[in-house]
């Protein structure tokens, strides 16, 4: 359980340079973070700070091997005066879980959402009210030791930063277009950190992505690492196809990322007697029900891309479109999810932690 720990203000915001109106993902940052440290076999040192540069010796071992994890998440203003994170524990968990396969601490769940309702607490101010905003919330975890031996570090810093974000995909384009890549992979199968949220992973995407964007398409549609057949998910959010009145979304089988989205996607599905299927598909199924019309909607669900329709996709070549994009039930399942999340619907699975705003807070954000 987070105890004492300490604040330390910044002296002047920096909210008052920001752009609300025009929010890029992932390149503003809010005013503070939390920290903390690792050494002796426990943490300590919980604190507050102003956000800005840490300090790291070029001989950290964890620049060299990558001994990193993170996570995603997004807190949200609700139009009754209440921020709302959305099921933080699930992250704390899937947090845990990189941990653990990284050979690194891990973090109590419950100091977890402890660390965030004091930072949102804090920075508040910083969570956007339009349609489409929140204020994302990145949790950290980096080894701190300095040596050149490939073993675990013995000393860590876990820290946690946000910033206000808007959509992480192009809404005006009306669906993202998709690169199945059938020649690299990233992620092993079962047996390797596929399922984990680690630098690794993201590095090893990158080439494929660079390449799919220079061809004109949005993300990559990974496949499986040992046929190269079987669809796995895309670059920044788990997969769904929509085929013949049936939700059919790939199995987590250890090179999957555990979404916290698609988790919830999948209970909102069934609440509503949509049939789920999680199986194996493979991507000659896909491009069989795109040709043959027996696509409904494909769509992807990412803590970023929150439910994102799909209008295209290509494999070795062929590329084929989907019509109506995005599809009633994608509409359908981004209503109510952001409703959720915003507290604009009843939270019938008690997801969000809440996190009452201060009365003027609240009263200048109706007003703004």
């Amino acid at each position: 359980m987070l105890s004492d720990f300490t604040i330390t203000r910044v002296r002047k915001s920096r909210i008052g340079e920001v752009d609300f109106d025009n929010l890029p993902f992932g390149y503003v940052f809010s005013d503070h973070m939390f920290t903390m440290a690792f050494a002796d076999g426990r943490w300590h040192s919980p604190e507050i700070v102003p956000y800005g540069p840490i300090q790291l010796e070029p001989g950290a071992a964890m620049l060299h091997y990558g001994q990193t994890a993170f996570d995603g998440l997004k807190a949200f203003r609700g139009p009754d005066g209440v921020a709302r994170i959305f099921r933080p524990e699930m992250n704390a968990r899937r947090l845990h879980d990189s941990c653990a396969a990284l050979c690194m601490p891990t973090v109590d769940a419950e100091v977890f959402c402890q660390a965030i309702v004091a930072l949102i607490e804090l920075d508040h101010a910083w969570i956007p009210q339009k349609e489409g905003q929140s204020l994302y919330i990145r949790p950290l975890l980096i080894g701190t030791e300095v040596h050149l031996d490939v073993r675990p570090d013995r000393t860590f810093r876990f820290f946690i930063i946000s910033a206000p974000v808007g959509a992480y995909f192009d809404q005006s384009a009306g669906g993202v277009s998709l690169k199945a890549e059938d020649r690299y992979t990233r992620a092993a199968a079962v047996g390797g950190l596929g399922f984990a949220k680690t630098s690794a992973n993201y590095a090893a995407s990158m080439l494929a992505a660079e390449e799919a964007r220079e061809e004109g398409f949005d993300q990559v549609l990974w496949l499986d690492s040992n046929e190269h057949r079987y669809v796995e998910e895309v670059g920044a959010m788990n997969i769904f196809f929509k085929i013949g009145g049936t939700v059919i979304t790939p199995p987590l089988g250890g090179s999957i990322l555990p979404g916290v989205t698609r988790d919830s996607l999948m209970t909102l599905l069934r609440d509503r007697g949509v049939p789920v299927e999680e199986r194996r598909i493979a991507i000659d199924e896909v491009m069989d029900a795109l040709r043959s019309g027996a696509m409904e909607e494909i769509f992807g669900a990412g803590t970023g891309a929150v439910v994102s329709p799909v209008a295209r996709l290509q494999y070795r070549g062929e590329a084929l479109a989907l019509e109506n994009v995005p599809g009633p039930l994608t509409r359908d399942l981004y209503a109510e999810l952001t409703g959720i999340q915003t507290g604009r619907l009843p939270d019938r699975h008690g997801w969000n932690l809440r996190v009452p705003l201060p009365q003027a807070e609240a009263v200048a954000a109706a007003a703004r």
